[in-house]
């Protein structure tokens, strides 16, 4: 398990007061403000303070998403449906009976501090024992098989009467993890199909719960009908709207990439929707040094001026005005798979924290609530405060500019690095294209630079937050300098630069030693590494081997 904090100093650091640290509810509060952790699919836990639901209420939260599988769905009995489905005493039945336990110990300590429970929930996932009883392996994916749909009825009025903590399902059919659930199987046909998958089940799920057990369901658009604007109005038209249905949406479109497009869908169609941000970004650290996003999805990410230029949305503060956004669902760790595994919840704590208070009450300028968090949560003084809020803003910068490009997105692949590995990166074949990404990762350096320079000079009165931001920043620095020689490197190998590679073997190889020496000097604060060997859930090569090959 990985050891991410000392919980009882972090607490005794964090865990304010409401009226000591909370800006007031004002009643154009968002009505769902809303936490996940998400844990790393068949890993052991993560040991986070967001875990917690009175850490959760005092940062100005009112709901806890549970990841998936700590979903009812997989801890419901079967007794009233068919009593062969998970008999007493066999493995199976002795799991479910488990984890349901646990999961009542989890939901009740929510109720107790004024929390709202929700799950977010894999469709269709069902007991093995009842897929092969009743032979639907080739159609128990199918939302509108006539035997699926008693099914699915039968779990949600069982998943809200055996937990009767809940007050909504989150509901997620873009993909099936089952790495963590041992006597179920998941499958969903055809899940970007309007008609034949989507449209029947939100229906589904509209008429159970929503109408007949007056529970909420949030139904996310991932993976299914995010990025397709004539699909997501399409779909909005056909299923009825409801003050139980809300629809989730990423506030960029794919996944949580800097340089990818504000979502399109988000201010479309006739339902209310939620929004969804990752505070500890999987392609860009986890939370490993400082990545400031909370001020481009409240206000916009510069590469999403051009839509404001041309009059579209372009941030969430545009879909606010709209009247359509009541939610915003943040995830403050995890996404992903694997590390880097921060030790400290640093730099997820600035941005949901800034996230959750712009939720209660929006009319808030960013600026402000930024200042809030320094001053009043890590108790900076106002020099130290305006210096904390450069360093924020230049990771904003040194992110877009180290990883992807302000000027050509679209030309890097986005997942060239993912969680904890790292490839050799592709690059275009058009020279002064690559001459421009080339100028905008020695940017990224230079501003990794001032921000260690700036860390430097802070003080936090909380001697590990201090040594943590300290040491943090400067294993940013390294992995930009890191990342800023494989793209010189990259071009030298496609023949588009005439520079010495020497310079940036160099330069990578000092790197890792800085962050080796970092990781055996400040053990209790530095992340644990990227992997140099490996990679995995992505493509192309590994940088290392090809950075080798070129020695």
């Amino acid at each position: 398990m990985k050891t991410l904090f000392n919980l009882k100093k972090l607490t005794l650091t964090f865990l304010f007061t409401m009226g000591a640290l909370s800006v007031h509810s004002q009643s154009a509060s968002l009505s769902y403000i809303m936490d996940m952790v998400h844990n790393n699919p068949g890993e052991p836990l993560y040991e986070s303070m967001y875990d917690r639901p009175d850490v959760l209420k005092s940062m100005g939260y009112n709901g806890k998403c549970y990841f998936l599988f700590d979903s009812p769905t997989l801890a419901i009995n079967w007794d009233d449906f068919d009593k062969d489905i998970l008999p007493p005493g066999t493995p199976d039945r002795e799991w479910v009976d488990k984890k349901a336990a646990r999961l009542h110990g989890l939901f009740n300590d929510c109720k107790r501090n004024g929390v709202d429970v929700y799950a977010m929930s894999d469709l269709i996932l069902l007991p093995k024992r009842l897929v092969s009883k009743y032979g639907i392996e080739k159609t128990f994916g199918n939302p509108q098989d006539t035997l699926v749909q008693r099914i699915l009825r039968y779990q949600l009025n069982a998943f809200f009467k055996q937990f009767p903590q809940m007050d909504g399902i989150v509901v997620r059919i873009g993909e099936t993890y089952l790495e963590d659930a041992p006597f179920h199987v998941g499958h969903i046909q055809k899940k970007d199909n309007a008609d034949q998958c989507i449209i029947p089940l939100m229906n589904l799920l509209r008429e159970e719960v929503c109408v007949k057990l007056n529970k909420k369901v949030i139904f996310r658009t991932w993976w299914a009908f995010d990025t397709d604007a004539k699909k997501y109005q399409y779909i909005s038209d056909q299923v009825e709207p409801h003050p139980n249905l809300v629809i989730a949406i990423k506030h960029c479109e794919g996944d949580f990439h800097r340089g990818n497009p504000f979502s399109k869908v988000l201010g479309l169609g006739r339902h209310q929707q939620l929004v969804e941000v990752q505070c500890a970004r999987e392609y860009e650290g986890k939370g490993a040094y400082p990545n400031y996003i909370a001020r481009g999805v409240i206000e916009g990410f510069e590469e999403d001026r051009a839509k404001k230029e041309e009059g579209k949305y372009w941030c969430i503060r545009d879909i606010y005005n709209t009247g359509k956004l009541v939610g915003m669902w943040t995830w403050t760790r995890g996404g992903g798979w694997e590390g880097p595994y921060p030790k400290n919840e640093l730099w997820c704590d600035l941005n949901a924290w800034v996230m959750a208070q712009w939720a209660r009450s929006p009319q808030q300028p960013e600026e402000k609530i930024f200042h809030d968090y320094a001053t009043k949560r890590l108790k900076l003084s106002r020099k130290d405060a305006a210096r904390f809020r450069e360093l924020a803003l230049l990771s904003e910068k040194a992110t877009l500019r180290g990883m992807r490009s302000a000027a050509f997105p679209n030309d890097v692949f986005a997942m060239w690095v993912r969680d904890e590995y790292i490839t050799f990166p592709a690059l275009p074949k058009n020279k002064e294209k690559v001459l421009t990404l080339l100028a905008e990762k020695d940017t990224a350096v230079t501003y990794w630079e001032r921000i260690v320079e700036l860390s430097e000079q802070i003080s936090i009165p909380d001697a590990l937050l201090d040594e943590t931001m300290k040491v943090t920043c400067r294993y940013g620095k390294q992995m930009y300098r890191i990342y800023r020689a494989l793209f010189h490197l990259a071009a030298i190998r496609q023949g588009l630069t005439e520079e010495d590679k020497t310079v940036y073997l160099a330069e990578y190889d000092d790197a890792w030693r800085c962050l080796e020496q970092l990781a055996d000097e400040k053990p209790a604060y530095c992340p644990s590494l990227y992997s140099k060997t490996l990679i995995r859930r992505t493509w192309s090569e590994v940088a290392d081997k090809a950075v080798n090959g070129m020695r």
